[in-house]
C-alpha cells in the first residue's frame, strides 16, 4: 500500500509542478511498475496499453459524438433550444433562467459535454438576460449549472470514459442518465422559482409569445428531436451499438449542418481539428490513466483498503455515503476528470465487491462531476464563464453557483437512496 501511497503523491507534486496530468500518470506509473516487478516489464506494459487504446473498437465513440456536438455547435441549433424555451416559459417571473435550463437540457442530448454547453448559452441566453436586467450572479449561476446537464442527459463523454475504463455497458449507462438529467434540470427550475420570489427585481418576466411564434419556434428544433430519437432510440431499442448510434448522429449532424448552410470548407477544417485536439486528449488522458491503474493493480492497495472498510464495520450504504463525502471534497480542489481516472481504480472494485450496481455507481460518478463543475475554487464552468463574460467578476460567478451545488448534493442524496431512479430504464432494455 506505501507504494501506491507514494504513487498519488508523486502525482501531485508533479501537478504542482505544471506538469500535464496525462505525463504525470504515464511516467509515475511505469516507473512504479518498473520497480516493483522489473523495467522490462514495465515499458512492455505501457505498450500494450498503448496498442490496445488506440485500436480499441468501443473507443471509437468517443470522437464520434465529439464531432456530432461539434457539428450541432456548429448548426446554431443551440439558439433555436433556447428560443423554442422561451417561446412558451419566458413570460414567467425567472422564464428566462427556465429557458436556459430547458435549452441546456436539450443541447445536452446532442453534445455530450458540459463546457461546450455552457459557453454556448453564454453567447446565446445571457445577452438576453442581461437586456431584461437579470442579475449577474443568477445568470451566471444558472448557465454554469445549466451546462452541467450536458454529461447527465445522454450521450456523455464522461459516462463513455467510466463504461470503458469498468467494461460497464455503455447503453445502459445511458438510459441510467435520462431520469437523473431531467430531475436535475426540474429542480434547478425549482430552485429558480424560489431564488426568483425571494429576489423578483433580479429576474423580472418576459414577453408573452403568441401561440403561432410559438409554434413557429417549437417547428425549429426538429433537428434536436430527430438526432436523440435516432441516436438514443437505436441505442436503447437495441438497433444498434453505442458506437454505431455515435456514427448515425455524426453523420446526421453534419447533414443538418450542411442544409442549413452552416458549414464551409473553413469551418469543416476547424471542427475537424477541434475534434482531433479533443480525442487526442481524452485518449492521452486514458492511456495514462490504465497504466497508473496497473501499477496501483500490482501494489497492496485494493486488498488494503478492502481490508480497511471491512473492518469499519458500517454498512455498505454508509461506505458509498462516505466515498460521496470524499468526492464532494476533492471536487472543489481537483479537476473532475483528472478526480475520475484517480479514483476509479481504487473506489470501483469495493463498490462492486459491496453488491453495488456498476450502472448506478457511473451515475453518481457523473453527478458527482456536475457538482465538481460549478464548484468554487476550481470548477471549470465557471472559468469558463468567467473567460467569455469578461465584464462579470468570478467572484460574482461564484456566488451565483452555490444555490445549484446545493441542489445537485439534494439529487445526488436522492440517487444513492433511491437507485431506482437510475436503474429502472436500464432494466427495461434487451
Amino acid at each position: 500500500m506505501i507504494e501506491a501511497l507514494i504513487g498519488f503523491a508523486a502525482i501531485f507534486a508533479l501537478a504542482l509542478l505544471r506538469v500535464p496530468l496525462a505525463f504525470s500518470m504515464g511516467l509515475v506509473g511505469i516507473f512504479g511498475i518498473g520497480l516493483t516487478i522489473g523495467w522490462q516489464a514495465a515499458f512492455a506494459g505501457a505498450a500494450q496499453v498503448v496498442y490496445e487504446t488506440g485500436f480499441a473498437y468501443t473507443l471509437s465513440v468517443i470522437p464520434l459524438f465529439i464531432l456530432m456536438g461539434n457539428f450541432v455547435a456548429r448548426a446554431g441549433l443551440a439558439h433555436e433550444l433556447f428560443q423554442a424555451a422561451y417561446a412558451f416559459i419566458g413570460h414567467f417571473r425567472g422564464g428566462l433562467a427556465h429557458a436556459t435550463v430547458a435549452a441546456c437540457a436539450g443541447f445536452g442530448a446532442i453534445c455530450g459535454s458540459s463546457i461546450a454547453t455552457a459557453a454556448t448559452m453564454s453567447k446565446v441566453a445571457y445577452p438576453s438576460m442581461k437586456r431584461l436586467g437579470y442579475s449577474d450572479e443568477l445568470s451566471t449561476g444558472v448557465m454554469a449549472a445549466g451546462g452541467t446537464l450536458g454529461i447527465m442527459i445522454p450521450p456523455s463523454t464522461i459516462m463513455v470514459i467510466y463504461g470503458i475504463i469498468t467494461e460497464t455497458n455503455i447503453g445502459k449507462l445511458f438510459a441510467a442518465g435520462v431520469i437523473p438529467g431531467v430531475l436535475t434540470a426540474l429542480l434547478m427550475m425549482l430552485g429558480i422559482v424560489l431564488m426568483t420570489r425571494h429576489d423578483p427585481e433580479h429576474a423580472p418576466a418576459g414577453e408573452r409569445t403568441s401561440w403561432p411564434d410559438r409554434w413557429r419556434a417549437l417547428s425549429g428544433i426538429w433537428g434536436v428531436a430527430l438526432l436523440v430519437v435516432v441516436v438514443l432510440g437505436g441505442i436503447y431499442g437495441g438497433l444498434f451499438t453505442a458506437t454505431e448510434g455515435a456514427g448515425f448522429g455524426a453523420f446526421g449532424a453534419f447533414l443538418f449542418a450542411l442544409a442549413r448552410r452552416r458549414l464551409t470548407w473553413l469551418s469543416l477544417y476547424q471542427i475537424l481539428v477541434e475534434s482531433a485536439r479533443t480525442t487526442a486528449m481524452l485518449f492521452t488522458l486514458l492511456i495514462a490513466a490504465s497504466i497508473f491503474a496497473n501499477f496501483v493493480n500490482y501494489t497492496t492497495m485494493p486488498t488494503d483498503l478492502k481490508e480497511w472498510i471491512t473492518h469499519l464495520g458500517l454498512s455498505p450504504i454508509m461506505i458509498v455515503v462516505a466515498m460521496m463525502g470524499i468526492y464532494i471534497l476533492l471536487g472543489t480542489v481537483m479537476e473532475e476528470l483528472t478526480m475520475v481516472l484517480l479514483t476509479i481504480p481504487l473506489f470501483f472494485p469495493i463498490v462492486t465487491s459491496l453488491g453495488f450496481d456498476p450502472v448506478w455507481f457511473g451515475v453518481l460518478i457523473v453527478m458527482i462531476v456536475q457538482i465538481g463543475l460549478i464548484s468554487p475554487p476550481v470548477g471549470m464552468n465557471l472559468f469558463v464563464l468567467n473567460s467569455l463574460l469578461p465584464g462579470v467578476s468570478l467572484g460574482q460567478i461564484f456566488r451565483g453557483c452555490w444555490p445549484f451545488v446545493a441542489i445537485m448534493v439534494g439529487v445526488l442524496g436522492l440517487l444513492v437512496a433511491f437507485p431506482g431512479l437510475s436503474l429502472w430504464l436500464p432494466s427495461m432494455m434487451n
